[in-house]
């Protein structure tokens, strides 16, 4: 590629868009271009031999005319840049932007290819239903300022006002919709008067009436044609840009169809045309899309907002700690993160060593140290001991939603039955094309009139739009009810997952046993109040649970501790004063002792290298587990592993079925490679875990569920959050996952019969293009209902709702 001055005798034209070139122009394979955006649109097409496309029509594509770099200068004010940056560490960045623009599948494909056009970019992920975008940038490679032009020349500009990123309002695209189905209404009302000349079927002299009336019906269908159309012609020449045969190609065709041939008959003074079908059409389609937009909306406000997470955080008032709500937490708050927490909003550090891990948010693991005063962003996941931080920022959850939801998603199974639908969705397109075409050639010798009538009508009435909104509607549904249960999932993948699972994984300490509810007593020499209030601090520092048990039997009082680290499944230690405490496992203490006895776990205890005794905690298993994990181990393999010593055997075995493989002793990477070990004998696996030792099995899993206690230890490798109060309802869970998919395979099966039998009248021209516009978008309307209710009624029956709610 290569960038030279533009002629300044000889305007050229840009061969992909038409547009003057003015300026510097791109040069690529002897052709020039207005810009790099058009020279990589043609690239494409090139590369997958669909350079035809420049055969359809002289300026197939568009963009904007100009972008005006001068109307972005605004964005390098650094004011505006820490108000739209969502985190920046120095180095890499992330920033959401709303981008009402983006309308089809062919819309997230071109913006997640956004690091091709631009080598600061990292990666980019849309948010279809809300319509943004999530850039990750490397700040010395691009600006914010640069990216937001990107955006604009490919046509994506995105809303920059910096009030709309959190007021709650009606999406742009639903308020465009409203203005043309306004636009529609009113030419098809219209259009229905002036046809009246031929509804009541005048005769040949009042052919001066006819024609005006006529041409005002053509005047009337222009803004329809030109105006309300606009979406599904931009969608299916997405689509057909990146080889896609999208649900909006045969609607486009019916809509070009209707109207040429009504121009045609029109001004050849042949026939009236189909203006008023062609206004109805529109009409009724846009009924059905403000329909499912709205939706849309309503489903992605409840998924996404404060009602999401049960996540809480400890405040820190009048030197006395307490954990409240996330959704709580106000700018000015004190909070106090320990060791392995994240930080749920953009921060000052007030005191303690601050360790950051980011790689949450940017995927690198290497922790960022922070002084005092420095800002620490949400997001980020302390490595080291407690720190205290002053909130400068309102909590946003929506972006811890938007980061669990981004961390590690590539790695993930697809859900499979999304993929059938949208396999499905493109093949039944193509069979609809091939019949709606054959029919045309086989009705146009016999009566144009009725071949037109009938494959506008299989165009029309064949669109598969009800089945590529069967899954969303359904799933979603499905979320927002696992949602009032206390089961919180990533998206509705993890549904289809849950419905397969073969074989469960259970973490042992904090998953199937209480956090809270253990009896602890400490065995060795008496302690101090000194050491009391030493080890107290130190195993203040962590939300490990067998830490947060001894934290509750203490209750000493707080101390400052130094060189606090934490050692996964082994131990904890810290420096308090001239003081070094290790608490942990004998090996990890150095101590000698026997292991303990059944049901016994024991946390030895040094100080500085002299072994002090150890804290004895008897497990208390949760209420209901032996009934849960009869229900589970029906049809499927179960599995406890466990770091614990073996003490624990005699009891498990005679809750868990038999066959059921007990594991102890284990490390992290132990638990993860078992996990692998049974995906690599065909098993679909999920594990259960706290997310604290388990965080590697629960990434490596095909689902990941992390089981939360009052404070939600936030863990990135999780598909799920599962609060602790309902862990036994697991089975209930996955016994409505199975059934909300049978209600997927329902909806198919009722989309395919209504196609089928709209497709039979419109084979012998009995269903006009105004019917089958009422008919589709009732087809999508009854699909809707049908999964909507179905699952909110069936939620009810299986005691997931109330009957009130």
């Amino acid at each position: 590629m290569e960038k030279t001055p533009a002629s300044t005798d000889k305007l050229s034209l840009c061969y992909h868009c038409g547009d003057t070139i003015r300026g510097e122009r791109v040069e690529h394979g002897g052709k020039q271009f207005c810009c790099s955006g058009c020279k990589v649109v043609f690239e494409i097409l090139q590369q997958n031999d669909l350079c035809t496309y420049y055969d359809l029509q002289n300026t197939p594509g568009h963009i904007p005319s100009s972008i005006e770099s001068s109307r972005f200068a605004f964005l390098d004010d650094a004011a505006i840049q820490q108000q739209l940056v969502n985190f920046s560490d120095g180095n890499t960045a992330t920033v959401t932007f709303s981008l009402p623009a983006v309308h089809c599948s062919s819309c997230i494909w071109l913006l997640e290819q956004l690091y091709k056009l631009n080598a600061g970019i990292l990666n980019s992920r849309v948010d279809f239903l809300k319509k943004t975008v999530s850039i990750t940038y490397r700040q010395d490679k691009t600006t914010l300022k640069d990216i937001v032009i990107l955006l604009a020349s490919l046509g994506y500009e995105p809303e920059l006002s910096l009030d709309a990123l959190n007021r709650p309002k009606e999406s742009e695209i639903t308020r465009a919709l409203y203005y043309k189905i306004g636009v529609a209404g009113f030419c098809f009302g219209n259009s229905m008067l002036f046809s009246f000349p031929e509804y009541l079927g005048f005769d040949a002299s009042e052919d001066a009436l006819r024609t005006i009336f006529s041409y005002l019906n053509l005047l009337l269908g222009v803004p329809v044609f030109l105006y309300c159309s606009k979406d599904y012609y931009t969608s299916a020449l997405s689509g057909l840009r990146n080889r896609i045969v999208n649900i909006d190609v045969p609607i486009t065709l019916g809509i070009v169809l209707l109207f040429g041939r009504s121009v045609y008959e029109i001004v050849s003074a042949t026939g009236a045309g189909f203006i008023d079908s062609l206004c109805g059409l529109l009409f009724f389609l846009l009924l059905g899309r403000i329909f499912q937009s709205k939706t849309y909306d309503r489903l992605n406000f409840e998924r996404n907002y404060r009602s999401y997470f049960p996540l809480s955080v400890t405040v820190k008032r009048n030197g006395e700690e307490t954990t409240v709500p996330i959704a709580s937490l106000k700018r000015g708050a004190r909070i106090v993160i320990r060791y392995g927490e994240i930080v749920p909003a953009d921060s000052i550090l007030l005191q303690g060593s601050a360790a950051i891990d980011y790689s949450f948010v940017t995927g690198e693991s290497a922790p960022v140290s922070k002084v005092l005063g420095e800002m620490v962003y949400a997001g980020g996941r302390q490595a080291g001991g407690a720190i205290e931080l002053e909130v400068m920022k309102e909590v946003s959850q929506s972006y811890l939603t938007q980061l669990w939801n981004n961390f590690r998603q590539s790695s993930r199974e697809a859900g499979q039955l999304s993929e059938l639908s949208n396999t499905v969705s493109k093949y039944f397109t193509g069979v609809v094309l091939a019949v709606s075409l054959g029919v045309l050639a086989y009705w146009l010798p016999v009566d144009t009139t009725t071949a037109i009538n009938a494959f506008t009508g299989i165009l029309i009435v064949a669109c598969p739009c009800a089945l590529a909104i069967s899954i969303p509607f359904t799933l979603g549904t499905t979320l927002r009810v696992f949602g009032k249960n206390d089961f919180y999932l990533k998206n509705t993948a993890v549904i289809e997952l849950l419905s397969r699972i073969d074989t469960i994984v259970f973490d042992k300490t904090g998953t199937i046993t209480h956090a809270k509810r253990s009896t602890v007593t400490f065995i060795g020499e008496e302690l101090s109040a000194e050491q009391r209030d030493d080890i107290y601090s130190v195993v203040g520092n962590s939300v490990h649970p067998v830490s947060m048990m001894i934290a509750d039997h203490l209750h000493g009082s707080k101390a400052v501790v130094e060189d606090f680290s934490e050692t996964v499944s082994l131990g904890i230690s810290g420096r308090v004063a001239d003081r070094v405490y290790r608490i942990g496992t004998r090996e990890y203490v150095a101590a000698t002792a026997p292991s303990g006895p059944v049901n016994e776990t024991r946390s030895y205890v040094s100080a500085d290298g002299r072994v002090l005794g150890f804290f004895s905690m008897k497990n208390m298993y949760r209420d209901g587990l032996e009934r849960m994990v009869s229900q589970l181990g029906k049809g499927r393999k179960l599995a406890v592993v466990s770091g614990d010593n073996e003490s624990e055997r005699p009891r498990l075995m005679s809750i868990f079925p038999a066959g059921t493989d007990l594991r102890f002793n284990q490390t992290p990477t132990d638990k993860l490679e078992y996990v692998r070990s049974l995906q690599q004998e065909g098993k679909r696996v999920l594990m259960v875990g706290d997310g604290l030792n388990d965080a590697g099995a629960l990434l490596q899993s095909n689902l990941g569920i992390a089981v939360t206690e009052d404070v939600v230890h936030f863990s990135p490798a999780s598909d799920a959050i599962l609060s602790s109060t309902v862990f036994t309802r697991l089975p209930d869970f996955i016994r409505f996952s199975k059934l909300s998919m049978r209600i997927v395979i329902s909806s198919f099966v009722m989309a395919f019969m209504y196609n089928m039998v709209g497709i039979y009248f419109a084979l012998q021209g009995m269903l006009t293009p105004i019917m089958a516009a009422i008919l589709m978008p009732a087809s999508s309307i009854t699909i809707v209902v049908f999964t909507t209710v179905t699952t909110n009624l069936l939620a009810r029956r299986k005691g997931l709702l109330s009957w009130r709610s």
